[in-house]
């Protein structure tokens, strides 16, 4: 018994009919897989933009009190800390020996006098991170310009010791510095020797996070050289970085407002963010 295939014409109709079929589908389908790659999309540059913010939020809120500077609109500089608190701001009358006023010793407590040159001294409250040789201490930054130029800063000169338990929980030597002499808040902050000084920069379509080797002040030449540094975040079509130095009736806070356009493939995403920035020593 011979069976019977099929003929060219009933092929050529099956795949006209499939071919009919899948554009049909086509219709449905192909909206439905670009919105998933477009909503993807959106996600990854959502996800890029709020982590770029929250970083430089971070850098923001522990900056040296009043160090943070607008460049230009896409670029903003601060010198970030690692630790802080508060140092002692008068002689243990009770325990020292002998009797101050006495040479700061494994007996005599070590004061921050800020009317004469420092070498040492006692702090008194718990540092989040213990400073090393060669890290810097600054006091009583009331002007933006004091810790750039360094009239308020001082090199660590060994790694911290441990003093007598009445007269704090670290003594930190320094090299002499003289700090200012009108401060009288009794507070410090670290700020650590390999980052001295960050930069924000947007460049291209980037934004990048530059850490610098010294303390100068940068300028938009600074800004347009940060690409060198680390990749915060990609496909940039704009930003924005606003600091307002003296906000609120006290003038004791400062406010930073950042805002962040990302976009690849056609699909875009905007972000922004604000900080508060306190400027007390």
């Amino acid at each position: 018994m011979r069976t019977r295939g099929f003929t060219l014409i009933e092929l050529v109709m099956v795949i006209l009919i499939i071919g009919i079929i899948a554009m049909s589908l086509s219709v449905y389908v192909k909206p439905t897989v670009d919105g998933y790659f477009d909503v993807r999309r959106r996600a990854d540059l959502t996800d890029m933009a709020d982590t770029a913010l929250r970083r430089m939020g971070t850098d923001i809120h522990r900056a040296v009190p009043n160090s943070v500077r607008s460049i230009s609109a896409g670029c903003f500089q601060l010198v970030p800390t690692i630790a802080g608190g508060r140092y002692r701001m008068a002689h243990d009358t009770v325990n020292d020996s002998p009797p101050p006023p006495c040479v700061p010793s494994a007996t005599c407590s070590a004061p921050l006098d800020v009317t004469a040159a420092t070498t040492v001294f006692d702090v008194l409250s718990p540092l989040a991170s213990v400073p090393a040789a060669d890290d810097w201490v600054v006091v009583g930054n009331q002007n933006t310009d004091d810790v750039y130029l360094g009239s308020n800063r001082g090199r660590i000169a060994a790694a911290p010791t441990v003093p007598r338990a009445s007269d704090g929980l670290h003594r930190i030597a320094v090299v002499s510095s003289q700090f200012p002499t009108g401060y009288d808040g009794g507070r410090f902050v670290v700020v650590p020797d390999v980052e001295k000084t960050v930069i924000y920069s947007c460049v291209g379509n980037a934004l990048y996070r530059k850490v610098t080797a010294d303390f100068a002040r940068a300028d938009v030449n600074a800004c347009n050289g940060a690409a060198d540094g680390v990749v915060v975040a990609t496909d940039v079509l704009g930003c924005t970085f606003v600091h307002s130095p003296n906000q609120g009736a006290t003038q004791q806070s400062g406010f930073v407002w950042m805002r962040l356009e990302l976009g690849r493939s056609g699909e875009s995403v905007a972000l922004a963010h604000g900080v508060h920035v306190d400027n007390v020593p």
